[in-house]
């Protein structure tokens, strides 16, 4: 099996999936996934949570995957949602997903059926049965209802049934503990916008993000200032953007995310049921704190663009 995401680091994107009128927005999708090509992010994750993928159609699934792989057309990996409560369902999905062209596999825990470790691990390896491509670990207990431990993660390792995890528990000791057991290849992602700066620093190697949707940018110089040892600009990003982390997951994610893309014309603020549109306070908020965060996003965007071109 290639694993054609190995060594991929920095800001990753949590993709929302653009609607309009109950229907997938394909013109949005593409801009979407086009900006953030453009602005340094260096993966693209379609159909996980971020992107509304419990409640899209199967065909829905298959062209959102085949859409975005081919609008990367290979300038970046594209990691697609393999998560369901069925792992007969999940297989579906994995296989889909890699004939649709996906790089990767990203594959939480089943949610509600709070499945034992076990259960875990034979759920992800009836998954690499199913898709000859690399599988992500998702580790997101608020919404999945169970942790993965550090056994199963290892376990998973040592089978070579995954390549890597995006951990979203917020525990930002982790990372050297899995590295000590899954050895220094083994990818790390933070998949918590908030922590993901001392994730980084307790040797985490990126950020699957939903906050890059909106500033994929200055998202990616965050990443880079850590990887060049510039501590001072880190910080000073890191700060500008911690508004924006807590403003987007004042609704269940992407209800905040819908509404700031909106408020930058990038789609609609519509979510599907059991989904609802961002209350007035969050739009509110919303627009604040983006004011000082989208000024230095689109500088961050010209000077990267100048510097391509020179």
């Amino acid at each position: 099996m290639r694993n054609s995401i190995s060594g991929v680091g920095g800001s990753l994107t949590a993709l929302a999936t653009p609607f309009h009128d109950s229907r997938v927005d394909w013109d949005a999708f593409g801009r979407m996934a086009e900006r953030q090509i453009e602005r340094g992010t260096a993966a693209l994750i379609v159909c996980g949570s971020t992107g509304e993928a419990a409640s899209l159609m199967q065909c829905e699934y298959a062209r959102a995957v085949h859409f975005v792989a081919q609008t990367a057309r290979g300038r970046v990996p594209v990691i697609a949602g393999a998560t369901a409560m069925c792992t007969s369902t999940a297989m579906a999905l994995a296989t889909e997903a890699a004939e649709a062209g996906a790089d990767a596999l990203l594959c939480a825990v089943p949610p509600y059926v709070k499945p034992t470790q076990d259960s875990i691990f034979a759920h992800v390896r009836a998954i690499t049965q199913a898709a000859d491509v690399p599988v992500v670990l998702y580790d997101v207990p608020s919404r999945a209802g169970t942790p993965i431990s550090d056994d199963t993660v290892a376990r998973l390792h040592d089978a070579g049934l995954i390549v890597g995890v995006k951990d979203a528990t917020g525990d930002v000791t982790r990372p050297p503990r899995l590295r000590e057991r899954c050895g220094d290849a083994f990818m790390q992602w933070s998949g918590d916008d908030a922590t993901a700066p001392a994730y980084r620093a307790m040797g985490g190697m990126g950020c699957i993000s939903v906050t890059s949707n909106v500033a994929p940018a200055l998202c990616a110089l965050l990443h880079q200032a850590w990887d060049n040892g510039d501590l001072s600009r880190f910080a000073a990003l890191r700060d500008l953007l911690h508004p924006l982390h807590a403003a987007l997951f004042l609704e269940s994610n992407p209800i905040p995310l819908k509404a700031a893309l909106a408020n930058l014309g990038l789609g609609s603020n519509e979510v599907r049921l059991p989904l609802t549109r961002a209350l007035l306070a969050t739009q509110e908020k919303l627009l604040a704190v983006m004011a000082p965060v989208m000024q230095a996003e689109e500088l961050a965007a010209r000077r990267s663009a100048l510097a391509l071109a020179s």
